[in-house]
């Protein structure tokens, strides 16, 4: 689980970062990244019912984006808030496939 210094949480911090974050765009991720001005960057996950009508499908997909998340916090330098939006294919998707997206545009941040 991520710690929680490290969880985008409030309504505010979320619009913030929608109105004025750069857009990464994957086949089946969607990154919106703000720089902030805390210590600690802060992680968001958007997983809505386009992806999966179960909620234990969608669940299962938060659990994955906030574990490989947790495994590559390392590899973000600068403090940044980054929501995450899950598109539908994701649950289809190998779970290798997910951490190597991750890991790839966490690089790039």
């Amino acid at each position: 689980m991520l710690p929680k210094a490290n969880r985008l949480v409030k309504k505010k911090d979320f619009q913030t970062v929608f109105k004025r974050g750069k857009n990464i765009k994957n086949h089946f991720l969607y990154f919106k990244v703000l720089k902030n001005n805390l210590k600690k960057s802060r992680f968001g996950f958007v997983v809505s019912k386009k992806v999966s009508s179960k909620a234990n499908q969608r669940n299962k997909v938060k659990r994955r984006l906030r574990s490989v998340v947790l495994s590559n916090l390392k590899e973000v330098k600068e403090p940044v808030d980054v929501i995450i939006i899950a598109s539908p294919g994701i649950v289809k998707k190998k779970f290798s496939d997910i951490q190597d997206t991750i890991t790839k545009i966490f690089r790039d941040i």
